[in-house]
């Protein structure tokens, strides 16, 4: 008997056997459901079974209509048998013809004859027989039946004569030379001579609406006339069957179609010969009338019954879910603190008590959790505030945490960086695209990104900075990147400092002997791209005396001194060397022979020009220069500085201060 209660608690206080009731309750309302389901499929059965009826009417309608259109034109053929050339051109010959034609002229609104040059000859209708000047060469159907030869139905066309709506068959007559003439009826739309019938709702067929058209959708036959002529697109109970129609290509069906018309079953069915189409429209209201007043019979019965089991759901839902309601409640106050972790949690069984209980150690764990963080988080900033660098996390191309050194190095408070994008760090937007890209495709290779830039403080200035960045996880790029920032203004100046060093002379600031050796090598590579180019050798005169004389300070001023005034001397783009000692050397690229002894010897009279005061008066010295042009078959750069070296002791040989130029140059 316990058992048994422990079991009936059980269910009751299970979930899962809350839902098999409530499934109950959704088959009790089902029963209105399939209520409405087979009214509904008693529609559609309904429906289908006239759409079909409604094709098959309008296909008989255009079938019709297309005998109509034949026997017309045969009535056309067998008069123009019967028309000769001689009639066509005598008036009265032609009139008596047209006035002998009583049959045919009371199937058309009016007759006419044409020559095939489009003058119109004669004209009969029912006020008589008329002899109008008109041409009708531009008309599109009359140079359509000289072109094919054959019998034609024109499109919806305003006549010339009286201006109404017309339609135009017309018949070649032709012999053995050709088409001489063309006979033709015309059919007043508003007056129904073609159509007549066709459109008027009779007896069983009073609901449906038929209108023709032509293949463009203009309205041939209407029951209201007023629309004859306008677009069927504009008739509020085709516009949608037509659009459908016309997306699927316009198709000209004499076995018919159905097209989709919100409240209306459409049908359509096409007339071979004139491309004409035939639309049947019946609403659905009225057929389908006796049906929904059967369907609302049987609605009103299933809301009743849905109402009542609404009630009793809703009370036995209200009841069941109260606990699952307080612990909503309960769990809503999870995150602000409002009640303690384990307060305020509502007693239940089953699915729902076991849930409250998981709930309330996801929060007594969140509380400590959130102990946790806090501690870790108050560590992290003693971490960040200590470290000698600058340190930033940064997310989404935006600073989430930033250090304390990082803000100094920055000159910015940390509500100045914080959430502000990478963009402001740079000068611009191509910089920071360059950053991007060099630090994307270290993480591509698995490498942490090390790099300088020059960066931007908050106050607008500039700072070369050592940064490195790391992603948090290699495998979620999303997850953000640690950076470390460092101030290396001083390094770098320090290696600018050393580089320069290595290429430069120390005391005239000239470019030194190895740097020489790379520009010249690289011009004897490009023989011969880079003629023409010359190589001169200056090798000071008298210096010796300046430094036994003076000292070693002075000759130091000496040679500072004709180093400046070699280089005032010498184009924008040329190299200015000290080889050591007291020897210069000048590198002329794209510099002819000539020039280059022009640029020789204005530098030797610029060196006889210095003039060092000392103490026992003027200090000076002299310059023996050699010039040496780089040729095609120079090898190697000691082979040209030895052409230099010898046309500069040449210049010394010959008494010293002037210039000399190598052997090959005077040939």
């Amino acid at each position: 008997m316990m058992a048994s209660m422990r079991s009936l608690l059980w269910l009751f206080g299970s979930l899962k056997a809350r839902i098999t009731f409530g499934g109950v309750a959704a088959l009790t309302l089902g029963i209105g459901l399939i209520t409405v389901l087979l009214i509904s499929r008693a529609e559609h059965d309904t429906l289908r079974a006239e759409r079909q009826r409604e094709v098959s009417e309008a296909s008989r309608t255009a079938a019709l209509l297309s005998r109509r259109v034949v026997e017309l034109q045969r009535a056309l053929q067998v008069v123009a048998f019967r028309l000769d050339p001689s009639t066509v051109m005598d008036d009265e010959a032609l009139g008596r013809f047209l006035e002998s034609q009583p049959v045919l002229r009371s199937l058309y609104s009016s007759l006419f004859v044409a020559t095939a040059q489009g003058e119109l000859r004669i004209a009969a209708d029912e006020s008589g027989v008329r002899r109008p000047t008109l041409d009708l060469s531009e008309r599109e159907y009359f140079r359509r039946t000289l072109r094919e030869g054959r019998a034609i139905v024109s499109e919806p066309i305003p006549g010339k004569l009286t201006g109404e709506a017309l339609i135009v068959l017309t018949q070649p007559v032709r012999n053995a030379d050709g088409i001489y003439a063309v006979l033709g009826g015309a059919l007043r739309l508003s007056s129904r001579d073609l159509l007549d019938g066709l459109v008027d709702a009779q007896g069983s067929e009073a609901s449906a609406m038929v209108v023709v058209t032509d293949e463009r959708g203009r309205v041939l036959a209407h029951p209201d006339r007023r629309r004859l002529m306008t677009l069927l697109s504009d008739e509020g109970r085709l516009s949608q069957a037509f659009a459908t129609w016309m997306a699927g290509g316009a198709p000209v069906e004499p076995q018919g179609l159905v097209l989709a018309q919100p409240g209306e079953v459409v049908s359509a069915a096409g007339v071979p010969g004139p491309d004409w189409m035939i639309w049947r429209t019946r609403a659905e209201a009225e057929l389908l009338a006796p049906l929904r007043d059967a369907r609302q019979d049987a609605l009103v019965g299933a809301i009743a019954l849905i109402g009542l089991l609404s009630a009793v759901l809703l009370t036995l839902l209200w009841r069941w879910l109260r606990p699952l309601t307080l612990l909503e409640h309960r769990a809503q106050h999870m995150f602000d603190g409002v009640l303690l972790p384990q307060a305020g949690w509502p007693s239940a069984s089953g699915e729902i008590g076991s849930l409250s209980q998981v709930l309330q150690r996801v929060g007594m764990e969140r509380v400590h959790l959130e102990e946790r963080n806090a501690e870790v988080l108050s560590k992290l900033g003693s971490v960040m505030s200590a470290a000698p660098v600058g340190i930033a996390f940064v997310q989404a191309q935006k600073f989430e945490l930033v250090s304390t050194e990082f803000c100094r190095l920055l000159a910015a408070g940390e509500h100045d960086l914080l959430e502000q994008p990478l963009r402001r760090l740079f000068a611009s937007d191509e910089e920071l695209a360059a950053f991007t890209a060099h630090e994307q495709a270290a993480f591509r290779a698995g490498m942490p990104y090390v790099g300088e830039w020059q960066l931007m403080r908050n106050d607008g200035t500039r700072f070369w900075a050592g940064l490195r960045s790391k992603p948090v996880d290699a495998a979620d790029r999303a997850m953000g990147t640690i950076w470390t920032l460092s101030d290396i203004e001083a390094q770098r100046a320090a290696r600018e400092q050393l580089e320069w060093s290595a290429t430069h002379d120390a005391l005239t600031g000239l470019v030194n002997r190895k740097a020489f050796a790379l520009h010249a090598q690289r011009l004897v590579d490009a023989v011969p791209r880079s003629l023409p180019a010359s190589l001169v050798f200056i090798d000071l005169d008298r210096f010796k005396p300046v430094n036994d004389t003076a000292g070693h300070l002075a000759g130091d001023l000496m040679l500072l001194t004709v180093a400046t005034a070699i280089a005032s001397h010498v184009r924008a783009g040329d190299l200015v060397v000290r080889m050591g000692g007291d020897e210069f050397a000048l590198l002329l690229e794209r510099c002819p022979h000539a020039t280059a002894m022009r640029i020789a010897d204005e530098v030797r009279r610029a060196v006889n020009d210095v003039a060092l005061p000392w103490e026992q008066g003027t200090l000076n010295v002299g310059a023996s220069i050699g010039v040496a042009g780089l040729r095609s078959d120079t090898a190697t750069v000691a082979e040209w500085i030895e052409a230099a070296d010898a046309a500069c002791y040449a210049a010394k040989a010959a008494g010293r201060d002037t210039v000399r130029a190598a052997p090959f140059e005077s040939l």
